[in-house]
């Protein structure tokens, strides 16, 4: 307990300030506790400004790169037949017409409905002109796949127009 005899006493050290003192005092702590508020508040900003989707914005420009390195690397794994197909089909001009294509005449429910109907309304001509005895020419198929595939993209523009969601 010799230490306790070392150190000063509380009481010792208090020395009586003038009102003057304490205003001034008063003063520091509110601006310090301004400061600390006005940190606080700028540390919550910069959290909300960090969230992933902010600060993990691809360009344009990164996600191009990323797609050349990823398609060099997987063809590179391909046999030869195979990666010279790729290098072809993946030339921009050629993949961004596959995808026109593809948004437009090659819906999925036109390119059904043209093939049910090419399979019944093959079918019944089929029946009918065995029936008859009349010979097909074999355009009847490709009619009705036409036939089908028109009534499909009447079906999906409709749908489109009116629910407004594309299939």
């Amino acid at each position: 307990m010799a230490n306790d005899t070392a150190q000063p006493n509380d009481e010792e050290n208090k020395v009586e300030l003038s009102p003057r003192d304490i205003e001034a005092q008063a003063e520091q702590a509110r601006v310090e506790d301004a400061q600390q508020a006005k940190d606080a508040k700028a540390t919550k900003k910069a959290k909300k400004r960090s969230t992933p989707t902010q600060r993990n914005i691809i360009i344009k420009t990164q996600r191009d790169e990323s797609y050349k390195r990823t398609m060099k690397r997987v063809q590179s794994e391909l046999p030869v037949r195979t990666r010279m197909f790729s290098k072809i089909i993946h030339i921009k001009f050629i993949e961004s017409l596959s995808d026109a294509i593809g948004l437009t005449i090659a819906r999925p429910n036109s390119i059904l409905a043209g093939s049910i109907m090419a399979f019944a309304l093959t079918l019944i001509t089929y029946s009918v002109s065995k029936t008859i005895g009349y010979k097909l020419s074999g355009f009847e198929t490709i009619a009705a796949f036409i036939i089908g595939w028109l009534l499909g993209i009447v079906y999906d523009y409709f749908k489109v127009m009116f629910n407004g969601k594309k299939s």
